[in-house]
């Protein structure tokens, strides 16, 4: 048994370290007369999303979907452009967290545990984070979307250790109560405070001036 707070950490992707742009998603909804959000409400809802994180349906697929909902609102032309720009939304990644899971990385493994998409290792590269973790446990490719319990095990076992010494960090309170339940350390995200308090134990080991 390691000497370390924990063997390996778990990671959410999405609200954690990558994050939309909506703005031109916003601008598209202002000018179509709609509330801000909508969009994103009709995107996430499950019978639409639930398909494309269990990689059931292709982006057009979920775009066309999207188009169809926001026509019952919108003209049709209206509603494949908001769709289309809601689809093909521009990310960033948060530098900050990169850099800290790069420095954690160094002593424990590191698994990103995400609910996305087909085309995710495609949006990695354009962000050049292909590299930074030692395994992506994609709901899309694995078939089996967070919080179900059998996503934290697979990201376990990927990990190589117990999930009793693994820890993890999401900003889905629902995701952190199942990773809870399967005997993980786990902690809500909300900001980069969040993470360095997860790892302070063992960033003492890798650079004090990090916690």
């Amino acid at each position: 048994m390691s000497d370390l707070a924990f063997d390996a950490l778990l990671c959410d992707l999405d609200n954690v370290i990558r994050f939309y742009d909506l703005g031109e998603v916003n601008r598209q909804e202002q000018a179509a007369g709609l509330p801000s959000g909508t969009t994103m409400e009709i995107a996430f809802a499950p019978e639409r999303d639930l398909p494309l994180l269990l990689g059931r349906i292709s982006r057009a697929q979920w775009a066309a979907s999207i188009a169809d909902a926001l026509a019952t609102k919108v003209p049709a032309q209206q509603a494949a452009a908001l769709a289309s720009a809601f689809a093909h939304a521009p990310s960033r990644a948060d530098r900050q967290v990169v850099e800290l899971i790069r420095r954690v990385r160094r002593s424990v493994p590191v698994v990103l545990v995400t609910n996305a998409t087909v085309w995710l290792d495609d949006d990695l590269a354009q962000l050049g984070l292909t590299d930074l973790a030692d395994h992506v446990v994609n709901s899309s490719r694995v078939h089996i979307a967070k919080p179900d319990a059998e996503i934290y095990k697979i990201a376990a076992e990927h990990a190589g250790v117990p999930a009793h010494r693994c820890a993890f960090v999401d900003d889905s309170q629902t995701n952190v109560d199942a990773a809870r339940r399967a005997g993980m350390t786990a902690v809500l995200y909300r900001d980069i405070s969040d993470l360095r308090h997860l790892v302070a134990p063992i960033m003492d080991e890798v650079d004090p001036s990090l916690v």
